[in-house]
Protein backbone atom coordinates (compact mmCIF):
# COMPACT_ATOMS: atom_id res chain seq x y z
CA UNK A 1 0.00 0.00 0.00
CA UNK A 2 1.12 3.12 -0.72
CA UNK A 3 0.53 6.99 0.78
CA UNK A 4 0.79 8.83 -2.49
CA UNK A 5 -3.04 9.71 -3.75
CA UNK A 6 -2.54 13.39 -2.54
CA UNK A 7 0.05 13.64 -5.41
CA UNK A 8 -2.46 12.36 -8.07
CA UNK A 9 -5.50 13.89 -6.54
CA UNK A 10 -5.08 17.88 -6.48
CA UNK A 11 -6.44 18.86 -3.11
CA UNK A 12 -10.10 20.46 -2.83
CA UNK A 13 -10.97 22.63 0.11
CA UNK A 14 -14.14 21.30 1.79
CA UNK A 15 -17.31 21.18 -0.30
CA UNK A 16 -15.84 22.02 -3.48
CA UNK A 17 -17.17 19.63 -5.42
CA UNK A 18 -19.91 19.76 -8.35
CA UNK A 19 -21.23 15.98 -8.18
CA UNK A 20 -21.91 13.26 -5.76
CA UNK A 21 -22.31 9.74 -7.58
CA UNK A 22 -23.15 6.36 -5.71
CA UNK A 23 -21.27 3.67 -7.42
CA UNK A 24 -22.42 -0.23 -6.41
CA UNK A 25 -20.44 -3.06 -7.81
CA UNK A 26 -22.57 -5.48 -7.78
CA UNK A 27 -22.03 -9.26 -5.77
CA UNK A 28 -22.24 -11.14 -8.86
CA UNK A 29 -19.67 -9.23 -10.33
CA UNK A 30 -16.72 -9.29 -8.11
CA UNK A 31 -17.48 -12.84 -6.96
CA UNK A 32 -18.98 -15.90 -7.95
CA UNK A 33 -22.09 -16.12 -6.41
CA UNK A 34 -22.45 -19.78 -7.45
CA UNK A 35 -19.11 -20.66 -6.13
CA UNK A 36 -18.97 -20.11 -2.15
CA UNK A 37 -15.95 -17.40 -1.05
CA UNK A 38 -14.54 -16.97 -3.77
CA UNK A 39 -13.82 -12.85 -5.65
CA UNK A 40 -13.40 -12.23 -9.06
CA UNK A 41 -9.52 -10.09 -8.12
CA UNK A 42 -8.63 -9.27 -11.57
CA UNK A 43 -12.26 -7.68 -12.22
CA UNK A 44 -11.95 -5.97 -9.13
CA UNK A 45 -8.87 -3.95 -10.15
CA UNK A 46 -9.67 -3.07 -13.15
CA UNK A 47 -13.23 -1.58 -11.93
CA UNK A 48 -11.15 0.15 -8.96
CA UNK A 49 -8.90 1.43 -11.41
CA UNK A 50 -11.20 2.99 -13.36
CA UNK A 51 -12.85 4.34 -10.38
CA UNK A 52 -9.66 6.35 -9.81
CA UNK A 53 -8.59 7.15 -12.78
CA UNK A 54 -11.95 8.93 -13.26
CA UNK A 55 -11.15 10.68 -9.66
CA UNK A 56 -7.85 12.22 -10.90
CA UNK A 57 -9.35 13.26 -14.50
CA UNK A 58 -12.20 15.06 -13.02
CA UNK A 59 -11.07 15.98 -9.41
CA UNK A 60 -14.22 18.09 -8.45
CA UNK A 61 -16.20 14.92 -8.62
CA UNK A 62 -16.96 12.55 -5.42
CA UNK A 63 -17.81 8.35 -4.95
CA UNK A 64 -19.32 6.64 -2.26
CA UNK A 65 -18.57 3.48 -2.97
CA UNK A 66 -20.52 0.61 -2.31
CA UNK A 67 -20.34 -3.61 -3.19
CA UNK A 68 -22.43 -6.37 -2.25
CA UNK A 69 -21.25 -9.72 -1.09
CA UNK A 70 -21.56 -11.92 -3.91
CA UNK A 71 -20.75 -15.85 -3.16
CA UNK A 72 -20.02 -14.65 0.52
CA UNK A 73 -22.61 -13.44 2.35
CA UNK A 74 -25.32 -14.48 0.26
CA UNK A 75 -24.28 -18.37 0.57
CA UNK A 76 -24.22 -17.89 4.35
CA UNK A 77 -27.09 -15.78 4.73
CA UNK A 78 -28.97 -18.57 3.37
CA UNK A 79 -27.69 -21.47 5.39
CA UNK A 80 -28.95 -19.35 8.48
CA UNK A 81 -31.79 -17.32 6.99
CA UNK A 82 -30.37 -14.18 8.91
CA UNK A 83 -32.57 -11.39 6.54
CA UNK A 84 -36.10 -13.13 8.05
CA UNK A 85 -34.39 -12.30 11.42
CA UNK A 86 -32.63 -13.56 14.26
CA UNK A 87 -34.19 -15.04 17.35
CA UNK A 88 -32.02 -17.36 19.12
CA UNK A 89 -28.03 -18.46 19.69
CA UNK A 90 -28.44 -20.45 17.05
CA UNK A 91 -29.50 -17.46 14.73
CA UNK A 92 -26.98 -15.28 16.32
CA UNK A 93 -24.33 -17.92 15.40
CA UNK A 94 -25.62 -18.05 11.52
CA UNK A 95 -25.76 -13.86 12.16
CA UNK A 96 -21.51 -13.73 12.97
CA UNK A 97 -20.76 -15.75 10.43
CA UNK A 98 -22.51 -13.52 7.70
CA UNK A 99 -20.71 -10.89 9.16
CA UNK A 100 -17.77 -12.89 8.56
CA UNK A 101 -17.87 -13.52 5.39
CA UNK A 102 -19.57 -10.52 4.29
CA UNK A 103 -16.14 -8.48 6.21
CA UNK A 104 -13.62 -11.01 4.30
CA UNK A 105 -14.89 -9.39 0.54
CA UNK A 106 -14.65 -6.72 2.30
CA UNK A 107 -11.57 -6.98 3.13
CA UNK A 108 -10.63 -8.10 -0.25
CA UNK A 109 -11.78 -5.04 -1.70
CA UNK A 110 -10.59 -2.50 0.48
CA UNK A 111 -6.68 -4.41 0.12
CA UNK A 112 -7.39 -3.78 -3.80
CA UNK A 113 -8.34 -0.06 -3.31
CA UNK A 114 -5.39 0.86 -1.58
CA UNK A 115 -2.87 -1.55 -3.59
CA UNK A 116 -3.79 0.05 -6.81
CA UNK A 117 -0.95 2.47 -7.67
CA UNK A 118 -1.88 5.36 -6.97
CA UNK A 119 -4.43 4.15 -4.42
CA UNK A 120 -7.71 4.82 -4.36
CA UNK A 121 -8.80 6.62 -0.92
CA UNK A 122 -11.37 4.55 0.09
CA UNK A 123 -12.13 4.79 3.58
CA UNK A 124 -14.80 1.83 5.49
CA UNK A 125 -18.33 2.28 7.31
CA UNK A 126 -19.72 -0.90 7.90
CA UNK A 127 -22.96 -0.75 8.38
CA UNK A 128 -22.90 -3.81 11.38
CA UNK A 129 -20.70 -1.04 13.52
CA UNK A 130 -22.86 2.18 12.88
CA UNK A 131 -26.46 1.01 11.68
CA UNK A 132 -29.70 0.05 13.21
CA UNK A 133 -32.50 -1.23 11.46
CA UNK A 134 -36.35 -1.51 12.10
CA UNK A 135 -38.06 -4.32 9.86
CA UNK A 136 -35.70 -4.42 7.08
CA UNK A 137 -35.18 -0.72 7.18
CA UNK A 138 -32.42 1.84 8.25
CA UNK A 139 -33.63 3.55 10.94
CA UNK A 140 -30.66 4.89 12.90
CA UNK A 141 -27.12 6.40 11.44
CA UNK A 142 -24.57 8.79 12.05
CA UNK A 143 -23.75 10.18 8.48
CA UNK A 144 -21.45 13.05 9.78
CA UNK A 145 -18.54 10.74 9.08
CA UNK A 146 -19.27 9.70 6.06
CA UNK A 147 -20.19 13.61 5.28
CA UNK A 148 -16.90 14.59 6.02
CA UNK A 149 -15.15 12.02 3.97
CA UNK A 150 -16.91 12.99 1.14
CA UNK A 151 -16.48 16.74 1.49
CA UNK A 152 -12.36 16.23 1.72
CA UNK A 153 -11.85 13.94 -1.20
CA UNK A 154 -12.14 10.43 0.25
CA UNK A 155 -14.02 7.61 -1.17
CA UNK A 156 -16.29 5.79 1.82
CA UNK A 157 -17.38 2.32 1.38
CA UNK A 158 -20.50 0.35 2.52
CA UNK A 159 -21.49 -3.18 1.63
CA UNK A 160 -24.22 -5.46 2.26
CA UNK A 161 -23.95 -6.43 5.58
CA UNK A 162 -25.71 -7.56 8.89
CA UNK A 163 -27.02 -4.92 10.70
CA UNK A 164 -29.05 -5.25 14.20
CA UNK A 165 -32.95 -4.58 14.51
CA UNK A 166 -35.38 -3.51 16.97
CA UNK A 167 -38.20 -5.57 14.94
CA UNK A 168 -36.30 -9.02 13.67
CA UNK A 169 -33.13 -8.73 16.46
CA UNK A 170 -30.85 -8.94 13.22
CA UNK A 171 -30.80 -8.82 9.39
CA UNK A 172 -29.13 -8.52 6.44
CA UNK A 173 -29.45 -5.27 4.73
CA UNK A 174 -28.03 -4.86 0.89
CA UNK A 175 -26.15 -2.10 -0.81
CA UNK A 176 -29.36 -1.04 -2.40
CA UNK A 177 -31.14 -0.68 1.28
CA UNK A 178 -28.21 1.30 2.22
CA UNK A 179 -28.13 3.73 -0.61
CA UNK A 180 -31.60 4.53 -0.13
CA UNK A 181 -31.31 6.06 3.73
CA UNK A 182 -27.74 7.79 2.13
CA UNK A 183 -30.05 9.56 -0.70
CA UNK A 184 -32.72 10.80 1.39
CA UNK A 185 -29.82 13.19 3.11
CA UNK A 186 -27.04 13.23 0.60
CA UNK A 187 -28.68 13.33 -2.57
CA UNK A 188 -26.41 12.37 -5.02
CA UNK A 189 -26.70 13.37 -8.88
CA UNK A 190 -26.28 9.82 -10.03
CA UNK A 191 -26.37 6.46 -8.83
CA UNK A 192 -24.70 3.29 -10.98
CA UNK A 193 -25.57 -0.18 -10.29
CA UNK A 194 -23.00 -2.19 -11.79
CA UNK A 195 -23.60 -5.90 -12.98
CA UNK A 196 -23.01 -8.49 -15.03
CA UNK A 197 -26.25 -7.89 -17.25
CA UNK A 198 -27.20 -5.64 -19.87
CA UNK A 199 -29.70 -3.88 -17.53
CA UNK A 200 -33.36 -4.59 -16.68
CA UNK A 201 -34.44 -7.08 -18.89
CA UNK A 202 -38.33 -6.72 -19.91
CA UNK A 203 -38.09 -10.45 -20.72
CA UNK A 204 -36.38 -12.51 -17.89
CA UNK A 205 -35.22 -15.28 -18.35
CA UNK A 206 -35.13 -15.14 -22.21
CA UNK A 207 -32.74 -12.14 -21.39
CA UNK A 208 -32.93 -10.04 -24.90
CA UNK A 209 -34.81 -7.08 -24.57
CA UNK A 210 -33.37 -4.66 -21.89
CA UNK A 211 -35.94 -1.97 -20.50
CA UNK A 212 -34.58 1.51 -21.47
CA UNK A 213 -36.21 4.01 -19.16
CA UNK A 214 -37.93 3.14 -15.68
CA UNK A 215 -39.55 5.60 -13.47
CA UNK A 216 -40.56 5.62 -9.96
CA UNK A 217 -44.12 5.11 -10.80
CA UNK A 218 -43.41 2.63 -13.19
CA UNK A 219 -45.45 -0.98 -13.43
CA UNK A 220 -42.94 -3.55 -13.86
CA UNK A 221 -42.69 -6.71 -15.81
CA UNK A 222 -44.64 -9.62 -14.77
CA UNK A 223 -40.75 -11.66 -15.98
CA UNK A 224 -39.25 -9.34 -13.74
CA UNK A 225 -38.40 -11.87 -10.59
CA UNK A 226 -35.76 -12.43 -8.31
CA UNK A 227 -32.55 -13.47 -9.48
CA UNK A 228 -30.99 -16.32 -11.03
CA UNK A 229 -28.16 -17.70 -8.17
CA UNK A 230 -28.19 -17.40 -4.26
CA UNK A 231 -29.49 -13.67 -3.62
CA UNK A 232 -31.00 -13.23 -0.10
CA UNK A 233 -32.09 -9.43 -0.44
CA UNK A 234 -34.15 -10.58 -3.66
CA UNK A 235 -32.19 -10.15 -6.52
CA UNK A 236 -33.28 -7.71 -9.83
CA UNK A 237 -36.97 -6.95 -9.11
CA UNK A 238 -35.95 -5.86 -5.08
CA UNK A 239 -32.75 -3.56 -6.96
CA UNK A 240 -35.25 -2.32 -8.84
CA UNK A 241 -38.01 -0.97 -6.52
CA UNK A 242 -35.48 -0.02 -4.06
CA UNK A 243 -34.03 2.69 -6.74
CA UNK A 244 -37.61 3.39 -7.53
CA UNK A 245 -37.94 4.41 -3.88
CA UNK A 246 -34.85 6.38 -4.03
CA UNK A 247 -35.82 8.19 -6.93
CA UNK A 248 -39.18 9.15 -4.88
CA UNK A 249 -36.92 10.58 -2.53
CA UNK A 250 -34.37 12.08 -4.06
CA UNK A 251 -36.08 13.30 -7.51
CA UNK A 252 -33.16 14.74 -9.41
CA UNK A 253 -31.25 11.61 -8.72
CA UNK A 254 -30.59 9.49 -11.78
CA UNK A 255 -30.43 5.53 -11.58
CA UNK A 256 -28.69 3.52 -14.19
CA UNK A 257 -28.44 -0.36 -13.44
CA UNK A 258 -25.45 -1.40 -16.43
CA UNK A 259 -22.97 -3.66 -17.09
CA UNK A 260 -19.39 -3.74 -16.05
CA UNK A 261 -18.19 -7.09 -17.10
CA UNK A 262 -16.15 -5.89 -20.05
CA UNK A 263 -12.99 -3.37 -20.21
CA UNK A 264 -14.38 0.55 -19.55
CA UNK A 265 -18.08 0.12 -19.30
CA UNK A 266 -17.45 1.45 -15.91
CA UNK A 267 -15.39 4.44 -17.14
CA UNK A 268 -18.41 4.87 -20.00
CA UNK A 269 -20.56 5.19 -17.51
CA UNK A 270 -19.16 7.48 -15.49
CA UNK A 271 -18.84 9.92 -18.21
CA UNK A 272 -22.24 9.70 -18.85
CA UNK A 273 -22.50 7.55 -21.84
CA UNK A 274 -25.61 5.92 -22.29
CA UNK A 275 -26.02 2.47 -20.57
CA UNK A 276 -27.87 -0.24 -19.28
CA UNK A 277 -31.65 0.61 -17.84
CA UNK A 278 -32.37 4.56 -16.56
CA UNK A 279 -34.11 5.12 -13.58
CA UNK A 280 -35.94 8.14 -12.88
CA UNK A 281 -37.99 10.31 -10.61
CA UNK A 282 -40.38 10.72 -13.63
Amino acid sequence: MTDNFAETLPFIPPKAFDELIFIKLGGSLITSKDEAYKANTALLTSLLEQIRDFLIQFPQKRVLLGHGSGSFGHVAGKKYGTRDGVFDPAGWQGYHSVWQKARELHNIVLASALDLTPPLPVISFPPSASVSATNRQVSEWNLGPIISAIENGLVPIVYGDVVSDHQLGGTILSTEDLFLALAESLKPARVLIFGKTDGVYEDFPTCKKVLPHINAKSALPGSLTGSSSIDVTGGMLTKVRLMQRLCAVSPKTQVRICPANQPDQLMNALLGKDTGTLITHN
